[in-house]
C-alpha cells in the first residue's frame, strides 16, 4: 500500500528530477504531472497520492495549494520548487526554505520515474 505525500513535496521532486535533466517545467505542467500522478495512485494502491484537497483539471489545476505556490512563474521555467516557512523545535527564527523531497518507497520511485519519463518523452515528440 503507497503511502500518502504533500503535493507540495511531490512537486519539489518533479522540479528537482526535471531540472536534472535539463528538461522544461512551469506550473501548468506540474499540475498536469500531479494529475498523473494521482491517476496512478489510484490505480496502483486505490486511493489518493495527496493529503490535500484535489479537483480535476478542467479547474486548471488539481492541488490548490501547488497551483497557489508556482502561478507566480506563470509559463516560465521554474529552476527551484516553492518555499515554505518552517520553526525549528526549540528555536524562535523562521526558515525560509524550499520543500523537502519525500522519501518514496521502491515502488512509488518506479511510478514516479514512469511518470517523469513518459513526460521527458512527451516533451520531446513535441519538440520534434
Amino acid at each position: 500500500m503507497g503511502r500518502t505525500y504533500s503535493a507540495q513535496n511531490i512537486a519539489s521532486y518533479i522540479v528537482y528530477e526535471l531540472n536534472e535533466t535539463y528538461t522544461f517545467i512551469n506550473s501548468q505542467a506540474i499540475q498536469l504531472l500531479l494529475a498523473n500522478v494521482e491517476m496512478m495512485w489510484m490505480k496502483v494502491f486505490g486511493h489518493s497520492a495527496f493529503s490535500e484537497s484535489t479537483y480535476d483539471l478542467l479547474n486548471g489545476y488539481i492541488v490548490k495549494e501547488v497551483y497557489d505556490a508556482y502561478i507566480e512563474h506563470g509559463n516560465d521555467h521554474i529552476k527551484l520548487p516553492a518555499k515554505e516557512w518552517f520553526l525549528r523545535y526549540g528555536e524562535f527564527q523562521l526558515v525560509h526554505r524550499t520543500y523537502a523531497v519525500p522519501a518514496f518507497t521502491a515502488l512509488e520511485e518506479k511510478i514516479m520515474q514512469s511518470i517523469l519519463e513518459n513526460y521527458r518523452r512527451q516533451q520531446l515528440t513535441e519538440v520534434s
